[in-house]
């Protein structure tokens, strides 16, 4: 599971063998959640999450639509 970015004590992943729409996992603080990148305009979207404060989730989302082009860019290396 490639780690493609890092922050504030968290991991921002994406699984090769995983499925469209193109997401990431952020795990961290022994919770995890998952987001819709939405291309690299944005904005990402939560699509599930197990155990982020409402804050947390939002700090997160800011933090990954700053990066979106990156990590929009590292799904599509990840999955063709």
């Amino acid at each position: 599971m490639p780690t493609v970015l890092q922050s504030g004590g968290l991991r921002v992943v994406i699984y090769p063998n995983d499925h469209r729409p193109a997401h990431v996992h952020v795990i961290g603080n022994g919770c995890e959640a998952v987001f819709i990148l939405n291309g690299p305009k944005g904005p990402s979207e939560i699509r599930e999450n197990f155990g982020f404060s409402r804050r947390e989730v939002s700090r997160i989302a800011a933090m990954l639509d700053v990066n979106l082009p990156v990590l929009v860019r590292a799904w599509e290396r990840i999955h063709g």
